[in-house]
């Protein structure tokens, strides 16, 4: 691959900020794409590290290299949890920026465009964060502005926008993941939606074996911002016989992806489809829990399986 000369001019703002990085790796646990691969690589320390090697010229810029950068949800969750006060993301988008300019275009968790596009620039309108343009070469999108939010990918009508990396999110990979659990445990009740801000990380942090969890009437599953959440993926639960679905988002205003007004329409537009097929409408439900608030959390979750042992399986 043929690269521009190696230049970080928006990097290099940064570069006391990244020296303030104590190293400590209080952000490993809240990171979702190091809980699911478990690599230090993927871990917001390791791709601080890996800014400043570039920066300082330790380091030469590689595709593999460019790959880590790439890969982040902006969940931020790394940020509240970062003890020197580091904004991450933003030391990432403007890495992001400089291996653009240089050729590198990832795409690690960027939204990119199939060969089965329409061309209706419904994504283009739907993007939050004005990554998506049409061009010559058809939907492209600004690997530097795209914040993998995927709310391209629930609104395109064809199925073409998907995401390059994603890291246990995809809507295949969460029903599996429901269909699993909903299979595997007799006590099986619901499927919890949470995006990775509202589920405070301490409940992930604090999770029991499985030996000790084979009864649980719920399963948890980070689906990374409410506006991903897709019909089918809502709806799947039920053809497995779950009792309920219960979505957990950001409050009003807390979402940089809007994700959560987009999720309460959807469920409100389920609810009514429910209705029409003589199903409660109360057995798939939206919450919203701030940021670190777990009591408010768990406590939704148990009124929500209290109220479907009332309603007992669907019938």
């Amino acid at each position: 691959m043929e690269t521009k000369e190696k230049k970080f001019t928006h990097l290099e703002k940064w570069q006391g900020t990244l020296a303030a990085c104590i190293r400590c790796g209080y952000c490993f646990e809240h990171c979702p794409m190091f809980k699911f691969t478990g690599w230090e690589s993927d871990a917001p320390r390791a791709k601080i590290i890996t800014a400043f090697g570039l920066l300082s010229g330790a380091l030469t810029p590689t595709p593999e290299a460019a790959e880590k950068l790439f890969n982040c949800f902006y969940c931020k969750r790394c940020e509240a949890a970062c003890s020197s006060g580091v904004t991450l993301t933003e030391v990432f988008t403007d890495a992001k920026q400089d291996l653009k300019e240089m050729g590198f275009k990832g795409p690690g968790t960027t939204s990119i465009t199939q060969l089965n596009c329409a061309h209706c620039l419904i994504c283009v309108g739907a993007c939050p964060h004005e990554a998506r343009s049409h061009g010559e070469n058809g939907i492209e999108t600004d690997p530097a502005k795209c914040q993998s939010c995927g709310i391209c990918v629930e609104v395109c009508p064809a199925g073409a926008a998907k995401m390059g990396n994603t890291f246990g999110t995809s809507r295949d990979e969460l029903t599996e993941k429901a269909n699993d659990f909903l299979n595997s445990h007799s006590s099986a009740k619901a499927i919890v939606f949470a995006c990775n801000w509202s589920y405070y990380p301490d409940l992930q942090a604090s999770r029991l074996p499985e030996s000790e969890t084979k009864d649980n009437a719920y399963e948890i599953l980070v689906n990374m911002c409410g506006g991903r959440l897709e019909a089918q993926v809502l709806m799947a639960p039920f053809l497995n016989n779950a009792w309920g679905v219960l979505v957990a988002c950001c409050p009003e205003g807390d979402c940089q992806h809007e994700g959560n007004v987009k999720a309460k329409k959807r469920v409100a537009n389920l609810k009514r489809t429910l209705e029409t097929v003589k199903i409660d409408p109360e057995r798939i439900h939206v919450v919203e829990i701030p940021a670190g608030d777990k009591s408010l959390f768990q406590a939704e979750i148990d009124t929500f399986v209290e109220k479907l042992t009332t309603l007992g399986p669907i019938r």
